[in-house]
């Protein structure tokens, strides 16, 4: 049986070794995969910590919670890390920093045996006076707001937007072009998840009900793909996850296996550059490409400096965008992709696509232009539904406002005076520490000295330190008193829309190729329906309360129909 998933079945609790995340606000999450022991020896007593910008958390605190946990940051040497006792350093080095090869004093931590690391006793954190996070469990949605970013990624308001729209569900098997970082691979696996597959079973011995899902994604970065293959066996999903190493707009998406066509999808989804030179790949027959297009049939970028690039010209030595090949403005001039149905599929073309389902799909694209080169692909292809829409996701902050001078200093507080005896009361402040500073200048400028002139300097300073409170000490009286106060059910509850927008300026197409219709499925379908779906819709409540209807109107001799007739006639007059 495959290893489960944590993005799938995470547990109740955290693990050891399990990969959790540290949401530490809404747009900032760490992962980390839980450790017992500081394998790499960074020289933190707690063992392993993970660092923070809001304080520090040992794993030994976080093993064990349940999800969704809120865990208090703990007090720890940070500035120790690394450092080794001086009684350890070698003799001849005095402290200084050592050569390659050259023998150290304390143990190598690749050398140390799990059961030394064991015996070691861990020293116990000690809870901070600030800071806390929560742990959470790996989800498609917080994996794409922390993972490490090779590529810009599908955000969540739109991937999310795109698996509905493409209908996926268990049992779907999507295509995936551009994978990049894998935001979008997760959050494809986890949707169409009906079961690991079963050992030695191939694809075609499952029925379209019982078969199960499968993301068949392709890159053409050979980097990017080893670093995503890698993630994805970590994360438990190389089972439903199929990464390939391929350039789709040249190669096509069909995979060979145990001498068949591996790939039947009926949802795709396009992240690339050109996506209208992949789409020749999508059919049920096999598609001609025009001479036109054929130097330029691939989905990676030339080199800048190519003579062959078609970013640059002559005329324009400046790098421009990638558009779609030039066209005029009249349809029929414009370039085609041709279907060609004179040759069995089998001969001339193996289509990754399912022979029995519709298939769904919908491209990535951030030109317009890009979009009406795919637009023209799509129509000469035999798609149908083409729709071309935009999305701008906006979230909405809701918190607690507290308002008011009487807790300036403390968090999440509006420094504004609330009534306006309170901003009469500052402007009072204000103006006394005013007199006071202009006096001591005038004393300063004046040349004033004396024991007289002392004491009323005394008093005049006394007199402003008793009727003006410092704002330290103002501080430190709130945070005094608002020890047992429940400051989350104070103030008044707002809603304010984010200031910036998590997303990209981008367009989605979708379309739909409807399955694969031929001269036997039209008449099994006369045959089925040749009588007006009479016998085919027995058992169904509209049929029966259609034949109820018709015995009485024959019991009543046509009464019913004149009945009816006269109710028109009523209501008309």
């Amino acid at each position: 049986m495959a290893e489960l998933s944590p993005f799938l079945f995470p547990g109740l609790t955290a693990k050891v070794n399990d990969l959790a995340v540290l949401h530490l606000k809404r747009d900032l999450q760490t992962p980390v995969i839980l450790r017992a022991s500081d394998e790499l020896d960074e020289g933190y007593s707690e063992g392993k910590v993970t660092n923070t910008r809001f304080g520090s958390f040992p794993h030994s605190t976080l093993i064990g919670l349940p999800w969704g946990s809120q865990v208090r940051a703990s007090a720890v040497d940070t500035g120790s890390r690394g450092r080794r006792p001086k009684e350890q350093q070698s003799a001849n080095t005095h402290g200084q920093k050592r050569k390659r090869g050259e023998a150290t004093g304390y143990a190598d931590p690749d050398a140390i045996t799990g059961d030394a690391r064991e015996q070691t006793a861990l020293k116990a954190a000690v809870t901070a006076s600030t800071g806390f996070a929560h742990l959470l469990p790996p989800t498609p949605e917080n994996w794409t707001t922390s993972l490490p970013h090779r590529t810009q990624v599908v955000y969540t308001p739109d991937y999310s937007y795109i698996l509905q729209r493409l209908r996926v569900r268990p049992g779907t098997v999507v295509i995936e072009a551009g994978a990049g970082s894998g935001s979008f691979t997760h959050a494809a696996a986890r949707a169409v998840f009906s079961g690991y597959p079963e050992q030695g079973k191939s694809s075609e011995a499952e029925s379209t009900s019982t078969r199960k899902g499968k993301v068949w994604s392709f890159e053409f970065h050979e980097q990017r793909v080893e670093k995503l293959r890698a993630e994805i066996q970590k994360h438990g999903l190389d089972s439903i996850v199929e990464i390939t190493h391929r350039d789709v707009c040249a190669d096509g998406f069909s995979i060979t296996q145990n001498g068949a066509q591996a790939v039947q999808a009926d949802a795709i989804f396009l992240d690339l550059p050109a996506p209208w030179l992949a789409l020749m790949h999508l059919t049920r027959y096999s598609a001609s490409i025009p001479k036109a297009h054929s130097d330029s049939s691939t989905c990676e970028q030339p080199e800048p400096d190519s003579p062959k690039n078609p970013l640059l010209s002559l005329e324009n030595p400046t790098p421009r965008a990638l558009s779609p090949p030039e066209h005029t403005t009249s349809p029929q001039d414009s370039p085609r992709f041709t279907p060609s149905r004179t040759q069995s599929a089998s001969q001339s073309h193996t289509s990754p696509l399912s022979p029995y389902l519709p298939v769904r799909i919908c491209t990535f694209s951030p030109c317009i232009e890009q979009v009406q080169a795919t637009h023209r692909a799509l129509r000469s292809l035999s798609y149908t539904l083409i729709e071309t829409v935009s999305l701008s996701a906006q979230r909405l902050e809701v918190r607690r406002e507290r308002v008011g001078l009487a807790e300036e200093g403390l968090r999440g507080v509006n420094p504004s005076p609330a009534t306006v005896d309170e901003a009469v009361g500052r402007l009072r402040d204000i103006e006394t520490r005013t007199k006071a500073f202009h006096s001591s200048e005038d004393a300063k400028t004046n040349g004033q000295k004396g024991q007289a002139d002392g004491k009323d300097k005394e008093e005049t300073g006394s007199e402003v330190s008793s009727s003006v409170t410092p704002k330290q000490q103002r501080i430190l009286e709130l945070q005094e008193r608002q020890a047992g106060r429940k400051l989350y059910r104070e103030g008044r509850l707002v809603h304010r829309p984010e200031p910036e927008l998590k997303t990209h300026t981008s367009y989605l197409t979708f379309a739909v190729l409807p399955r694969e219709w031929t001269a036997e499925d039209e008449a099994r379908a006369r045959e089925k329906w040749k009588d007006g779906g009479a016998e085919a819709g027995k058992g169904r409540g509209l049929s029966r309360r259609k034949e109820k209807r018709a015995m009485k109107v024959a019991e009543g001799g046509g009464k019913g129909s004149g009945e009816r007739k006269t109710q028109m006639t009523d209501r008309e007059a």
